[in-house]
């Protein structure tokens, strides 16, 4: 089965307390800025949101190594990097459309989230539950009956309204 960190920006308060259980698991150390996700901060809608790795069915990052240093776990589906192999060329910290590959100046290396080998830290310690481990499939249902959802409040909406139905059909008639 495999499964993912979902995120619920709703209930982010921004602590960072993922970014440093992160550090400590990964890197043995409590340093957020070496954490494998980030809290981005978007003022603009007042959140913050965890950024880190979606695991991507076609993943970019994969493709583009040239090392051959990214492969994707086909039992778990995480996609996940061979540091033996990383050259630090920094092509797919370039390509991620999630900004979710860094580049690490110590290791010289690149790093992202692997979801702890399937028991990620960060969802353990977030106390709002804002991170949540959960089976890909439940979630591509949920979008699903989302979608479903939305279609059917805008049908139900557009059947409230005959009148301006019928005004724009008018239009095209003539």
């Amino acid at each position: 089965m495999q499964k993912t960190i979902l995120v619920d920006a709703q209930k982010c308060t921004g602590c960072r307390t993922c970014e440093l259980v992160c550090s400590v698991k990964n890197e043995g150390m409590a340093n957020p800025s070496r954490a494998r996700l980030t809290v981005v901060k978007f003022e603009d809608i007042l959140l913050e949101i965890p950024m880190l790795c979606q695991q991507c069915s076609t993943a970019p990052c994969m493709a583009i190594c040239p090392a051959k240093a990214i492969s994707r776990d086909d039992a778990s589906g995480i996609v996940s990097v061979n540091y033996d192999l990383c050259i630090g060329c920094k092509m797919c910290v370039v390509v991620c459309p999630f900004g979710a590959m860094k580049f690490d100046p110590v290791s010289r290396k690149v790093a992202k989230c692997e979801q702890c080998g399937g028991d990620p830290t960060c969802v353990k310690f977030c106390e709002t539950k804002a991170l949540q481990y959960v089976d890909v499939a439940a979630v591509n249902l949920k979008k699903a009956r989302e979608g479903a959802r939305r279609l059917s409040e805008i049908i139900q909406k557009t059947a409230r309204e005959p009148v301006a139905a019928e005004q724009g059909s008018n239009r095209n008639q003539g």
